[in-house]
Formats: C-alpha cells, sequence, structure tokens
C-alpha cells in the first residue's frame, strides 16, 4: 500500500524484496521441509545490515529507526516467515534489550558481533510453567560476592542453539512482588552449566531455530547483568512493545505474500472455461485480503512511527499486532481457500505461509494478552 515513507525506506524497501526473492525464495521450501536453520545465509543478512537494523553506526550497526525495522521484517516474511523471525527476534529482543539498557562495555562486547553475524542473539523469557504469566518465571539468579548463579529452565528460545549469547530474565528477589524481582543477565553459548537441550519441532516458522535452554548452577560476573537489579521485568515489558511491532509487520508480510500467491494462481487457474478469477467468490476472498491487510499495515506502522518519534506506543503497538497478526492469518486462509486441493499440497508456497503466520497470533503476546493490555489501557 501507498504509506508516507521517505526515499530511504522506499529504498530499503526495494533492496530487501529483491534480496528476499534472489536469496531466500528458491532455497526456503526446502530449509522448512528440512526444518534447518539456514547458517549459510547469516554473512549475507549481515552484509545488507539485516543483523545490525537498529544497532547504532559507533558500535558497526545500520543505525536504522523503527519503521526500517518493520519494512525489512515484512518483505522478509513475503517470502519466508522463519526468517522473518529470526532477523525480527535477534534485532528486537537479544541485541534490542543490550542496545536499550546494557552498559557502554556490554555494548561494545557484543553489539558489534552482533552486527557481523559474528554472534546471533537469543532472548530467554519464557518457560515450560510460565508463558503468557510472564513474571510467573522461576528461573533463578543468586548472588554470590561480585557473581551470580543461575539456574532454570527456558522455553521455546529463538536462536536458542544456534545463538552466540542470550539474555536471560531471571528471578533475584523473592521476597517481593513477582514483578518487582526480576532482572537480566547476558549468558555467552559455551559457558559451563549453559546448555540448549532440545530442539523443538513445530507447526510453523520450521527453519527458525527454537530451544529449550536449562540453566545449571551457571556462574557469571555482575558484569553480565543487563540493567538495574530487580528491574529487568520492567524493561522486558518495554522490548516486547516494540517486538510486538516487529510481529506485526512479519504478520503482514505473511498476508501480502499468500495474497501475491492467490492472485496469481486466480489468473491462470481455469474451471468451467474461465480463470476463476473472473468468479465472484473468489474476487471477494482477494477484495476482503487486501482491505484488512492495508488497514493493518496502517496500524503497523502508527506504531512505528510513534515509536520513531519518541512518543508511547504500548497500546498502539498492541492493536497493531492483535489486527495484523489475524488478518494475516485469515488472509492466508482464504489465498489457501484459492488455490484449493493444490493449495493443500506442499507443491505451492501458500500451505507453508498459513502455518507460519499462527505463531503471530501467538508469540511476544498471544491475541488474549493484546486484548488485555489494549483493554486496561482504556481503562485506565
Amino acid at each position: 500500500m501507498n504509506f508516507d515513507f521517505s526515499e530511504h525506506h522506499t529504498l530499503l524497501r526495494k533492496s530487501v524484496r529483491e534480496f528476499a526473492r534472489a536469496e531466500v525464495a528458491p532455497h526456503a521450501q526446502a530449509w522448512d521441509r528440512e526444518e534447518r536453520f539456514p547458517k549459510e545465509l547469516v554473512p549475507k543478512l549481515a552484509d545488507l545490515g539485516l543483523l545490525g537494523i537498529r544497532i547504532p553506526e559507533e558500535y558497526g550497526g545500520a543505525g536504522m529507526d523503527v519503521t526500517s525495522y518493520a519494512i525489512c521484517v515484512e518483505e522478509i516474511a513475503r517470502i519466508d516467515g522463519s526468517l522473518a523471525l529470526t532477523v525480527a527476534s535477534h534485532n528486537g529482543l537479544g541485541t534490542g534489550h543490550i542496545l536499550a539498557f546494557g552498559s557502554e562495555d556490554l555494548k561494545r562486547k557484543y553489539l558489534p558481533k552482533a552486527a557481523t553475524g559474528e554472534w546471533l542473539a537469543a532472548w530467554a523469557l519464557t518457560e515450560p510453567g510460565s508463558g503468557s504469566d510472564s513474571a510467573g518465571l522461576a528461573t533463578t539468579a543468586r548472588r554470590d560476592g561480585n557473581d551470580w548463579i543461575l539456574n532454570g529452565t527456558k522455553m521455546f528460545i529463538t536462536q536458542g542453539s544456534v545463538g552466540g549469547f542470550c539474555v536471560v530474565l531471571a528471578r533475584t528477589n523473592p521476597d517481593v512482588s513477582k514483578q518487582k524481582g526480576i532482572s537480566a543477565f547476558v549468558v555467552d553459548q559455551g559457558t559451563k552449566g549453559f546448555s540448549a537441550s532440545k530442539h523443538l519441532l513445530k507447526l510453523g516458522c520450521r527453519s527458525s531455530d527454537t530451544a529449550e535452554l536449562t540453566f545449571e548452577d551457571v556462574r557469571i560476573s555482575d558484569t553480565q547483568r543487563v540493567g538495574e537489579v530487580d528491574r529487568g521485568f520492567t524493561d522486558t515489558m518495554q522490548i516486547l512493545d516494540r517486538g510486538r511491532i516487529s510481529i506485526a509487520a512479519m504478520a503482514l508480510g505473511l498476508g501480502y505474500g499468500a495474497l501475491d500467491m492467490a492472485i496469481t494462481y486466480a489468473k491462470d487457474r481455469k474451471q468451467f472455461g474461465k480463470p476463476i478469477g473472473d468468479f465472484q467468490a473468489i474476487q471477494w476472498m482477494l477484495a476482503d485480503c487486501k482491505t484488512e491487510l492495508d488497514a493493518a499495515s496502517l496500524l503497523t506502522y502508527r506504531a512505528a512511527w510513534l515509536a520513531d518519534q519518541g512518543q508511547r506506543y504500548t497500546r498502539e503497538a498492541s492493536i497493531a499486532k492483535l489486527f495484523a497478526s489475524e488478518a494475516g492469518t485469515r488472509a492466508c486462509n482464504r489465498a489457501l481457500q484459492v488455490h484449493g486441493g493444490y493449495g493443500y499440497t506442499r507443491e505451492f508456497n501458500v500451505e507453508r505461509h498459513l502455518r507460519d503466520v499462527k505463531i503471530c497470533e501467538i508469540g511476544e503476546g498471544t491475541s488474549e494478552v493484546q486484548r488485555m493490555v489494549i483493554a486496561k489501557s482504556l481503562l485506565a
């Protein structure tokens, strides 16, 4: 759709779209079928600046704004939801937490390597027993002199087994309310006691690395702490706000990508002596997809614009994420319906888009959680 983007944003969209078509489209289906994380693509992502989107140039990144971040995720998602999730989480969660709340030493240690792809970033909040109730985490960090000892398990961690480092949320004070006793720490891959114990098999985004992490008496220095002690949960909520913009953008890209496939198929496929696109039933499905996705785009880039202006955007990010994720799912479902029986096979990419888009209604706060956030802001 036409949005009031700058010339930089327009050129960025064009370059990322060309990259996705050339470097991702020929392989995405195979990566999905093999459930393999495409490590060979990491240097190419870094060369285009897609691993340092938000990282300032002084740390080796591209120093782009939130709108650019959303554009990059959207354009990659048009081709591959798995890779879009990798780019979104690496930039918005792991590196985003260090950029927003880390010490200068932590920024100089981790951000340059994140921008070059030498280290991918993971971010560990969710646990087997705490999903939507994220403050109910059970992982602990106990102070021991100038060190901390971490113990616990994290679940559904993107880049969990391929990340070079992981930002971990742990309970540091059990004597206060659960939201006020949590802190964040960076743990390097290979640290004694830290392991990715299970690669998770998923419905969609199969070539995005997702793992269960375990921490068994992991000792780290206090210099690895990100932000103030016991304020990690408050910081986390700010990280999730921005992350929801990227998930909205991912849903947008998957929806638009599926719509493109449906349009092409509707023009080519003939039934009863004419293209199926000539039938009103098909036309209405395409029209509904386009209308809802364009509305979702306006909501998504409104939230991104507010973030770029330094204005509060918690509610707007939740609105964008809620609407875009559900509109994206409907678009992918309708696009598969347009394809009929062929859409249900792996011969066409549309079934992969439908499987990939579902995570957008779950990750970084379910649709139900978004409705809670929106309603709470209205009633405040």
